[in-house]
């Protein structure tokens, strides 16, 4: 029942050949340098290469990421606290409740999902503000339904955040 390809403990392992790259030129060949410089010259080479290739791109790039992340980070976080006034603020009785409710999650999730993991944007008070205030309307709404309203107090909060938000973003912070 053993198959013929399976190796076997009576069966003797073929030797594998040993395969040497070797760099021989015409015109240096007495000029080679021995087999473990050469490795070393490789692996520094290879290295060197690697960092160049995967480093370049990111160090070129990330400035440019920076300085329009921060006037966009701006206008997303100004535009989320324009929409949570708005959706906390309507009327329980206002049949659009449920809509805005709905757009405000999707316009949440985006800001979160896109600023949560910038690391520059971390310590920023505005930053603090905004994701303390989304968590809450979020956990609100997910916990009561997307028609119930918000407690006074939990909303003079979350209106309290938004303030403090609205300020840091127009001082830079």
């Amino acid at each position: 029942m053993s198959s013929p390809t399976l190796l076997t403990p009576t069966s003797k392992p073929a030797s594998l050949l040993a395969v040497k790259t070797k760099i021989v030129t015409a015109a240096v060949a007495a000029a080679e340098p021995p087999p473990q410089k050469q490795t070393l010259l490789r692996r520094q080479f290879l290295t060197l290469s690697a960092a160049t290739t995967l480093g370049a791109p990111l160090i070129v790039s990330t400035p440019a990421a920076f300085a329009s992340s921060d006037e966009e980070y701006v206008k997303d976080t100004e535009d989320v606290i324009n929409k949570v006034r708005t959706t906390i603020t309507m009327d329980k009785e206002n049949p659009n409740v449920a809509t805005a409710v709905a757009e405000l999650r999707d316009v949440s999730n985006t800001w979160v999902a896109k600023y949560r993991r910038e690391k520059a944007l971390l310590g920023r008070a505005s930053f603090r503000d905004i994701y303390s205030a989304l968590n809450a309307v979020s956990g609100h709404y997910i916990s009561f339904g997307p028609t119930a309203p918000i407690p006074a107090k939990r909303k003079a909060r979350i209106l309290e955040e938004m303030d403090s938000a609205e300020k840091a973003l127009s001082r830079g912070r």
